[in-house]
């Protein structure tokens, strides 16, 4: 690991690139697209395209990297490095799942892989890297844990540093018989990390720390009893946070207090036109600009949009727009906030959204790829 000082020189540096990076100049013309899957017959690992910017057209999606499972992906703030979650439990002799580092071209899209780690539990679903790109934090659904790993001047992971067990249950003895964290992410500040726990009703709170990769517990929010929090989206001001609920298909809306470092539950709206049986909801992802919320329904095959009140945090329905394909998993929207990407896990499918920049509305290009088993989807401004 760094030495102390070597960290915090890293850090302050890692950071000012971070706000330093605006949509404008994250808009390049063209992106790569890299997406994460759950392999078998015929995906074998990580895929990526490259989109053109002015017209939203991906090319057909390549291996860049074979692995088991890469479900979830995350790169580094000085994009040079991705990080994989390998959904396994088949790692070592605890058999935990593993966290995956590689090394990119970014011209090419190529990955070289550099080494994994244990993810500290069964089957990681979700992966960040801390906002100063020290360390990678990670849920472990099977095992129904949080962990911390730092980041080595190489890019290389070192071994857990950080592990946290969840405990408890919910409700609903079916889905929530024991703690199920399913994703991990850091305030704007990179002072908390948020984990959300399906099997607890909990947004569990750590305290950061960066440089030496730890999180320390420090409380929780709480939804809806059987609601099931999945993926959540931090506000661009840093005083919202929204969860949504995959068993019970809502979001629910957190004030943060970024001082205390609290989470206050404001409200929790339906996801859904009205109810559709078996629908469970997946991923939320706030738009740049902070003034929509988008939720994507898996049975609804859709993505339910939200305007945000910026002052007041809470969400007003807008409709939906359909997917286009079958359990939307994921979606992400580029860094200029022009495109939304949803990737269809069961119709092997990424079809491409453009957004309205005064209303938020999703229209469908036309224009999509196959992606087998797509589980995640990240961009990278290519040859940066």
């Amino acid at each position: 690991m760094l030495s102390r000082f070597a960290s915090w020189i890293f850090a302050i540096g890692s950071l000012l690139l971070f706000s330093s990076s605006s949509p404008a100049q994250d808009k390049g013309d063209t992106m790569l697209v890299y997406f994460g899957t759950y392999t078998g017959k015929v995906s074998k690992g990580i895929y990526v395209a490259e989109m053109d910017m002015k017209t939203g057209k991906l090319s057909d999606a390549k291996l860049a990297a074979e692995i088991p499972s890469p479900t979830f992906l995350a790169i580094h703030p000085r994009k040079n490095f991705l990080y994989a979650a390998g959904e396994t439990s088949d790692f070592g002799p605890k058999k935990s799942g593993t966290i995956n580092a590689f090394a990119f071209d970014s011209k090419t899209g190529k990955l070289t892989f550099l080494n994994k780690q244990s993810s500290g539990g069964s089957g990681p679903c979700h992966l960040v890297l801390d906002r100063s790109g020290q360390c990678v934090l990670a849920a472990n659904y099977g095992g129904g844990s949080s962990v911390a790993l730092p980041v080595l001047e190489d890019g290389k992971l070192g071994e857990p540093s950080s592990f946290h067990q969840h405990k408890g249950t919910g409700p609903d003895k079916s889905r929530q018989e024991a703690p199920h964290a399913h994703s991990i992410n850091v305030d704007g500040r990179n002072e908390y990390a948020f984990a959300a726990d399906l099997g607890l009703d909990k947004v569990l709170i750590y305290r950061l720390d960066p440089a030496k990769a730890t999180l320390t517990t420090h409380g929780f929010g709480e939804v809806p009893p059987g609601g099931g929090p999945r993926h959540l989206a931090v506000a661009p001001s840093n005083d919202f946070v929204y969860t949504n609920n995959e068993m019970t298909s809502s979001v629910t809306v957190f004030a943060f207090d970024r001082d205390k470092g609290t989470l206050k539950p404001l409200q929790t709206i339906s996801t859904l036109p009205k109810a559709v049986k078996g629908n469970s909801t997946a991923e939320t992802v706030i738009h740049p600009s902070g003034k929509f919320l988008y939720v994507s329904n898996r049975g609804h095959d859709s993505i339910a949009m939200f305007r945000v009140d910026t002052k007041k945090g809470t969400l007003k329905a807008m409709g939906h727009a359909s997917t286009g394909g079958k359990t939307p998993r994921n979606f992400a929207i580029d860094p200029s906030g022009l495109f939304l990407l949803a990737a269809n896990q069961s119709t092997n499918n990424v079809v491409v959204f453009r957004i309205d920049q005064e209303t938020g509305n999703l229209t469908a290009t036309g224009q999509e790829i196959v992606v087998p088993s797509p589980v995640c989807v990240r961009f990278l401004a290519k040859g940066r």
